[in-house]
């Protein structure tokens, strides 16, 4: 593939808080840690405090991946070696997380885990006496069913029809036969189609644990680079955690915090995107994972019949801590303290949560990651490629919506002179004439004088659309070309990594398309990468 890039701010689809970061604007800076670039990186490297029982973990990550080693398929020597180098000092990790979308959900879930390969090889080249491990954090205790239970792709919907309740990680997906042979058939059996095909039928029929064939599905396509994946719902690695759950809900820290914090944002203009709760923690079983509430001095699991003492809450952490799941605002906590990790890569509207946290990783003394906004990529096929280059647009007019690309594209190819700017301006200074003549006689004239300017203006200017309108009909079938590439690129009028699964391009191109996002991908380069066939 051929790529270019552009920046992040000319694409109109990146808030301004996430441009500012890009930017470093000094606002800022109070509510992270160290810059994301290298220099920013070799400061943390020297300051890193490690909370994490690596010896636990590397356990733990062993015997997990042990669910894909049962069934006869083997994991690389590389995730293997990773594993083990977690046990070592001189070795951290680079992290990204994710819920469990079925079948990788849209690009971005792919785009993420490409970001956190190639940061980690850099990080290697530049610090070859240390180690540097690509972690993938299944969000295995979410219960948002809703958001994972469907992908799209080609156009079509694949959806899972099912009631589900509790942590998606522990929902079985025997139920998901209508949804596997309907992505099955879009994938179709040319190229790289049968090879998928046998993939996501072997994740999704093979395990009885929607976390165990996400495993295998991330595995099976990135297992080669090293990736390891953690899913978090483990009673070893939540016994560390265990003083933080208790001190959390009891006294509340992170709801004083974040709260803070983010009154601070606000007044930066910065749009908020999570919000604290008074106890930020879930009470989690089979089937089940419901707030926990404090309500007439007793802690109460919503929609249940579960309540506990204050001392009673504190012996069920002590001896049940996997019963205790972090919500969104405490599970980045949660990952940084059993993870000898020194970046997490998210999306945009990531980085700006992760923002409102920092003050609470200080009152808990566990170092703050530095925050990576993840690679974005637009992939143009072959046939959109060549009309594109034969209409001349550029990499900037793809991002603008349909009538301005057409309009640009009518000003800028038309053998007519549709604009009558010039004309306009001869008006202009017409009426300054005017103006001036009309305030010798009666300085009161002058309002008339610009009431008049004014409906003029407006006529030219709807003139001008007319003519503007005239011409796109001459170019018809030139211009739907346009709603063409847009439609392909951009469907629902959205970046393409938000709604497009990454199945066909799989199909067409196999592993390679794994391949060609890792070479081309610059995780601190921080510009948005076009690539092309």
């Amino acid at each position: 593939m051929d790529s270019s890039c552009i920046d992040y701010k000319d694409t109109g689809f990146f808030s301004q808080t996430v441009i500012d970061y890009i930017e470093d604007k000094p606002e800022l800076r109070s509510f992270y840690s160290f810059r994301p670039d290298w220099g920013g990186f070799s400061q943390v490297l020297k300051n890193r405090k490690v909370t994490a029982d690596r010896e636990v973990l590397a356990k733990v990550l062993t015997e997990q991946y042990a669910s894909i080693s049962d069934l006869g398929f083997g994991i690389s020597n590389l995730v293997s070696d990773n594993i083990s180098l977690l046990k070592s000092s001189d070795t951290y990790t680079v992290t990204t997380g994710h819920q469990l979308n079925i079948f990788a959900g849209p690009l971005y879930f792919i785009y993420k885990i490409v970001t956190v390969i190639k940061l980690a090889r850099q990080l290697k080249e530049r610090h070859p006496d240390k180690n540097f491990v690509p972690v993938y954090w299944m969000a295995s205790e979410d219960h948002d069913f809703a958001e994972i239970n469907y992908t799209n792709i080609g156009g079509k919907k694949v959806h899972w029809w099912y009631e589900a309740s509790g942590a998606t990680g522990r929902i079985n997906p025997d139920t998901m036969r209508q949804a596997l042979n309907q992505y099955k058939g879009v994938l179709g059996l040319e190229h790289h189609g049968g090879e998928l095909a046998e993939i996501v039928e072997q994740a999704y029929a093979g395990f009885d644990k929607l976390a165990d064939a996400t495993r295998y599905l991330v595995n099976a396509l990135f297992g080669q680079y090293g990736l390891v994946i953690i899913d978090a719902d483990d009673r070893r690695l939540k016994r560390q955690f265990a003083y933080i759950i208790e001190q959390d809900i009891i006294e509340e820290h992170s709801f004083k915090h974040i709260t803070a914090t983010n009154e601070k944002l606000e007044k930066l203009g910065v749009h908020i995107q999570v919000n604290p709760r008074e106890i930020n923690f879930f009470y989690l079983g089979e089937g089940l994972r419901e707030r926990i509430v404090f309500e007439d001095e007793q802690y109460k699991v919503l929609n249940t019949e579960i309540n506990f003492s204050k001392d009673e809450l504190i012996a069920g952490i002590k001896n049940y801590p996997e019963r205790f799941s972090p919500n969104v605002v405490m599970r980045p906590l949660y990952q940084e303290y059993i993870l000898p990790n020194i970046a997490y890569v998210g999306g945009g509207a990531e980085v700006v949560y992760w923002m409102e946290l920092k003050s609470n990783f200080e009152h808990y003394g566990v170092d703050f990651p530095i925050l990576i906004l993840r690679n974005s990529g637009l992939v143009i096929p072959q046939r959109s490629a060549a009309k594109i280059a034969k209409m001349e647009i550029s990499d900037c007019e793809l991002f603008k919506n349909a009538d301005r690309i057409k309009n640009d594209w009518i000003k800028k190819h038309s053998t007519h002179q549709l604009t009558l700017q010039s004309e306009l301006n001869g008006f202009q200074q017409l009426f300054e004439k005017i103006k001036q003549r009309s305030a010798k006689i009666d300085p009161t004239l002058i309002q008339s004088a610009s009431a008049v300017q004014a409906r003029l203006e407006h006529a030219i200017g709807n003139l001008e659309k007319k003519l503007i309108r005239a011409e796109k009909e001459n170019h018809q079938t030139r211009l739907e070309q346009i709603d063409h590439i847009k439609t392909e690129l951009f469907p629902k009028d959205s970046l393409q990594e938000r709604t497009e699964n990454f199945g066909l391009f799989y199909v067409k191109w196999g592993q390679g398309f794994i391949d060609e996002l890792i070479k081309h991908f610059e995780p601190l380069d921080f510009q948005f990468t076009i690539l092309s066939e």
